[in-house]
């Protein structure tokens, strides 16, 4: 055998015994969480699963187990791990460890052990939560939070009408919300709380001041105190009228309602109260018996604008709900109020 042959021999025996104790050593290390590794910034390396597992979870647990604080506008909102179905699997984070390891070729794995270079890598612990229960937990946010927009609108007195501006609305996001809830929990912290801004849009009114005017042409208002009606065409006061309203006992009722409905001339449907008597129920025709006269306007129920005959009583309190009026003024009014008419009596 040839010297040459010999040394060949004798390198090619030397890599097969270097390529054993490697493939060794690599077998001996399949286990161990490579140096350099960490787990949400906990070092693992040269660890095996169970003390790994250990670790992880005294330092990480009480990092991962925080409440979640939702500040929405001036609400403030708690939501703990445990409602919102979290769960912190660290065995898992642990395998993942592992396995990073053994991702090079063998040489490399044992050069690196064997240098202590290392990976240098983070593996995120691994944390699921319950979805449905924090979206469930955004939409109760949103609930409470959410405020619709106020359109432009008017306010009402015994004798004013005032315009008032709109308020801007404002909605929580909530897929957005529930989604920042859910990396809150995902993210290890320091603290005991974890605090989230609540991503919220604010909604415009559709409608300004400006364009109340055209919107409400005409407006009635009643004093049932003053025993007053005043007409407001384009929210300026343009006349006013002495009228009758309810007795006591029987007393107009206050709000506001609308015109909803007008008859020239109208049959009485009497109402079928006690003190109608013998005639609650009937329908009287339009003459000398009965008290409507010339014109009626419909607000609610068995409760109108009317003329009536006995102008005397305009002044006082002396109809039986309804709010009357002189025949020659009612004609008046009626001729100028369409239906549809916003009617505030105070």
């Amino acid at each position: 055998m040839s010297r040459g042959l010999k040394i060949l021999i004798g390198v090619v025996l030397g890599l097969l015994v270097l390529s054993g104790a490697a493939y060794a050593f690599d077998r001996s290390q399949a286990a161990t969480i490579p140096s350099g590794v960490t787990i949400s910034g906990v070092r693992v390396g040269g660890l095996e699963r169970s003390s790994a597992i250990a670790l992880v979870q005294a330092q990480l647990g009480q990092r991962l187990g925080h409440t979640v604080e939702v500040s929405a506008g001036s609400s403030t909102f708690h939501l703990s791990p445990g409602r919102a179905g979290v769960k912190y699997d660290y065995g898992r984070a642990v395998d993942s460890a592992i396995a990073s390891g053994r991702r090079p070729w063998i040489g490399q794995r044992v050069w690196r052990e064997l240098t202590g270079r290392g990976t240098h890598s983070d593996v995120a612990a691994r944390v699921t939560v319950s979805r449905p229960d924090i979206e469930g937990f955004a939409r109760r946010v949103a609930a409470k939070v959410d405020r619709p927009a106020v359109e432009a609108h008017l306010s009402y007195g015994a004798d004013w009408v005032k315009p008032e501006k709109g308020e801007v609305g404002r909605v929580i996001r909530v897929h957005s919300l529930a989604g920042s809830v859910v990396s809150a929990f995902e993210s290890p912290v320091v603290s005991e709380r974890v605090r989230v801004i609540a991503p919220m849009e604010t909604v415009a009114p559709k409608t300004t001041v400006k364009g109340l005017a055209d919107r409400y042409p005409t407006v009635i208002t009643v004093s049932r105190s003053g025993y007053r009606l005043y007409l407001f065409k384009r929210l300026k006061l343009a006349k006013t009228f002495p009228v009758a309203v309810g007795m006591a006992g029987l007393e107009t009722p206050a709000g506001l309602y609308g015109v909803q409905e007008k008859q020239v001339n109208p049959s009485w449907h009497v109402p079928n109260s006690p003190w109608a008597g013998k005639l609650a129920g009937t329908v009287i025709p339009p003459g000398p018996d009965n008290p409507i006269k010339a014109r009626w306007m419909g607000l609610a129920s068995a409760v109108g604008i009317h003329g009536t005959s006995d102008e005397s009583s305009l002044g006082s309190a002396a109809s039986h709900g309804c709010i009357r009026m002189a025949p020659v003024d009612v004609i008046w009014l009626y001729d100028r109020v369409p239906v549809g008419t916003p009617v505030y009596i105070s």
